[in-house]
């Protein structure tokens, strides 16, 4: 037959509803092919405003996708990645890749009528237990002082890990440290220290055995802050610490590992497989966290849990965005011996169900992999129509005082 090529784009961003879960917006793009089969993906975390991106992808579209043979995933990821010869790790060149690639793969799999994990080696699990985040019970925006109590009040977290526990997720996320600051690394105070013991204990206690607790820190210590926190955390026995420090050092990283018996993971602030290595180079992970919509969409992706597996080290998809991540997310895990845990919003109900033609499949504790083709789910473009995302704040402000 003749081969189809990639015609035109289409790109949406999306404004996310309060309480704003996996942040202010989602960027979708769609590509669609010369025999009109349409793909889906979405770029996360790229630190420019919307309409910036918009155009970045734009460019990176009409450079180098227009025409090309959609199953060509390596020949675009290498194209791209090599775009004015840069040929490094780039958070914004591989957010753009990750939601093009994505849709490629979502195309591949509609014209092979088969689910994208079918032809990266099958499915391997059933079903994909899944975790959460602490987040606050109210229903206001997000503010910072609403996560902050949430994850770091010693009376509140514990409740609104039971109220989860009731809900059938098996394990739960908080960060007992918050907040952040773009002069992290840090020591924490001794009142920050006995805060975030006290929290993690009262947590311990309210759930028992029932629930895995995730310590989802975000790189705000010291290598020697991390490993004090390390060492009153690990009576409670969590089942990882993440991003102890900032992900810019992975020596300081495996150094919070080598000191500590809880497993450390991180990952969803790197890009390619190129990052990767640093990581398990210096065994400083026994979990690795990427994120679909960064790292440079499914193929990368799955190269990167290939090298992990070689290390014994677990898969935990990051996500904190959409649900066409989400999806990419759940095709990688179904087929990946290795992995451990998936990153859920909740019950990926919400405006994250609102935005699918059909929900992805949240059931007691557990993501039940889709059996349609491609990523197995589909962009409600009517609805995305209404919230369309006009305004010009990013993804995520840190703080920028010293704390």
């Amino acid at each position: 037959g003749v081969k189809m090529k990639i015609a035109d784009l289409k790109i949406y961003s999306v404004r996310n509803v309060t309480p704003n879960r996996g942040g202010p917006y989602f960027i979708f793009v769609k590509l669609t092919t010369d025999n009109n089969i349409e793909g889906f993906g979405e770029i996360y975390g790229i630190p420019f405003r919307p309409k910036v991106v918009e155009k970045m992808v734009e460019d990176i579209f009409e450079r180098y996708i227009i025409g090309r043979d959609p199953f060509d995933t390596e020949t675009i990821g290498r194209i791209v990645y090599s775009s004015n010869y840069g040929q490094h790790p780039d958070l914004s060149v591989g957010g753009v890749l990750s939601g093009l690639d994505m849709a490629c793969w979502d195309i591949i799999g509609k014209s092979l009528n088969k689910p994208i994990y079918k032809l990266l080696g099958g499915k391997v699990h059933e079903k994909l237990r899944s975790y959460t985040y602490l987040y606050p019970a109210n229903l206001h925006p997000e503010g910072l002082d609403s996560i902050v109590e949430a994850f770091g009040d010693a009376e509140i977290a514990p409740q609104r890990a039971s109220a989860y526990l009731e809900q059938g997720f098996t394990a739960v996320k908080f960060d007992p440290v918050m907040p952040m600051s773009a002069f992290d690394p840090r020591q924490l105070s001794l009142e920050a220290l006995d805060n975030a013991e006290m929290v993690t204990k009262n947590i311990r206690e309210a759930v028992g055995s029932k629930c895995d607790l995730l310590i989802g820190t975000h790189g705000q210590m010291t290598t020697s802050s991390a490993i004090r926190l390390a060492k009153r955390l690990e009576q409670y026995d969590p089942l990882w610490f993440e991003e102890p420090v900032p992900p810019e050092n992975k020596y300081e990283m495996g150094r919070v590992a080598k000191f500590t018996t809880i497993p450390v993971a991180t990952g969803e602030r790197l890009n390619t497989k190129y990052d990767f290595v640093d990581l398990f180079a210096n065994q400083a992970a026994a979990i690795i966290q990427p994120d679909l919509g960064r790292i440079g969409g499914i193929l990368e992706a799955k190269k990167i849990a290939g090298m992990a597996e070689a290390h014994y080290v677990q898969l935990a998809p990051h996500l904190y965005c959409g649900p066409i991540v989400a999806a990419a997310n759940i095709q990688l895990a179904t087929c990946s011996p290795n992995f451990l845990i998936q990153e859920s919003i909740e019950k990926m109900s919400g405006f994250h169900a609102e935005i699918l033609k059909k929900p992805i499949n949240w059931q007691d504790g557990y993501i039940i992999p889709p059996t349609e083709p491609g990523l197995g789910v589909e962009l409600d473009e009517d609805v995305i129509s209404d919230y369309l995302y006009d305004g010009d704040e990013i993804f995520i402000e840190m703080v920028n005082e010293p704390i």
